[in-house]
């Protein structure tokens, strides 16, 4: 997508392809060592004596990854406004080492501020899968973005 994307083009029911990426061993361990250091994201022996056979990516980074997808596959940078938070996250597979994840963002709920009319919201879901076609993450939120009318004004 090569446009920038403000408020106004988000349609509640719409569905966006956001691009993929392939998840490495050595990107898995140093995100963990830094952020989430539990013995099956970064010790290979220990993981694989874990319930899950060996390593695994943090939740945290699947997340961090998913962000980045989102950037990259959509530009908003001009637009963009932040995020009030999210409303869920949940982790339904592990991401391991050679892991293709693919991004689709869907558009849940647009909401025009009533307070600030340059603004608005846009309620989401990013729903990421593997390389097999399973969901391994999804991350209800919401996000402020810049209404092009008053961009171009």
């Amino acid at each position: 997508m090569s446009r920038q994307w403000y408020f106004d083009d988000f349609v509640p029911g719409q569905e966006s392809e956001l691009g993929s990426r392939t998840v490495t061993e050595d990107e898995i361990i140093a995100f963990a060592r830094q952020f989430d250091p539990q013995p099956f994201h970064v010790d290979p022996e220990a993981a694989a004596q874990s319930i899950y056979g060996g390593v695994i990516a943090s939740g945290w980074h699947t997340c961090a990854l998913m962000m980045r997808m989102v950037l990259d596959g959509m530009r908003c940078e001009e637009a963009s406004m932040g995020s009030p938070g999210l409303d869920g996250v949940r982790w339904l597979h592990p991401v391991r080492a050679g892991d293709t994840l693919s991004l689709r963002h869907v558009t849940k709920e647009v909401r025009p501020s009533a307070s600030k009319p340059d603004r608005g919201v846009v309620f989401t879901t990013w729903i990421a899968t593997n390389q097999h076609g399973q969901q391994v993450c999804t991350i209800d939120g919401r996000a402020m973005f810049k209404k092009r009318s008053t961009a171009l004004a």
